[in-house]
């Protein structure tokens, strides 16, 4: 059932590196510099543009560990219904050296390692508060998007605001899958 389900999440993660490039000329989404110092730690995701991997996740959250060499560990939780938890690893870089708004992640799975080049998922950071407690996640198509929080609520005028952001950005919010409880 694990392998099945790694197959999937791989596959899935091949869509997501497929979509880098939309066709669409709308100019892409502003993005912001990170302190990835203090971006690092846990990250749960208040509600996301659904993606097919993430289909039956009712809760997710991702970890992330500054590594020796600049990138960045990446290990991506998710619940199911029926309360089992999902767990895929991967590192993130900058696409640009010393540019750490937009990151490429790739996931170690079998699929990775055969086709590295196919299988990098574009990560643009397209806001965080000062604080670093909440950040707007999204990729530069504008299908998919993430809302994220230190915690796994936040007060409403947070929530407003990340919302603003992203229908700034041209994001459809109508379409967020919300975390469940």
């Amino acid at each position: 059932m694990a392998i099945r389900k790694t197959l999937l999440l791989s596959c899935a993660l091949l869509a997501l590196a497929g979509c880098a490039g939309s066709g669409d000329d709308a100019k892409p989404p502003a993005t912001t510099q990170v302190d990835l110092q203090r971006y690092q730690g846990t990250w749960y995701e208040l509600a996301r543009l659904p993606m097919f991997f993430q289909r039956k996740c009712v809760q997710s959250e991702a970890h992330y560990a500054l590594r020796d060499d600049g990138r960045i560990d990446v290990t991506n939780r998710c619940r199911e219904a029926d309360g089992e938890w999902n767990e895929v690893k991967g590192i993130a870089e900058e696409q640009v050296p010393g540019q750490t708004d937009k990151l490429w992640v790739q996931f170690d799975n079998w699929f990775s390692r055969l086709t590295p080049w196919l299988t990098k998922g574009e990560y643009w950071v397209l806001y965080h508060d000062d604080s670093y407690r909440v950040a707007l996640v999204g990729h530069p198509n504008r299908k998919y998007l993430w809302l994220l929080s230190r915690t796994p609520i936040v007060s409403d005028s947070a929530r407003e605001q990340l919302l603003r952001v992203a229908r700034d950005q041209g994001y459809d919010t109508s379409e967020l899958v919300w975390r469940e409880p």
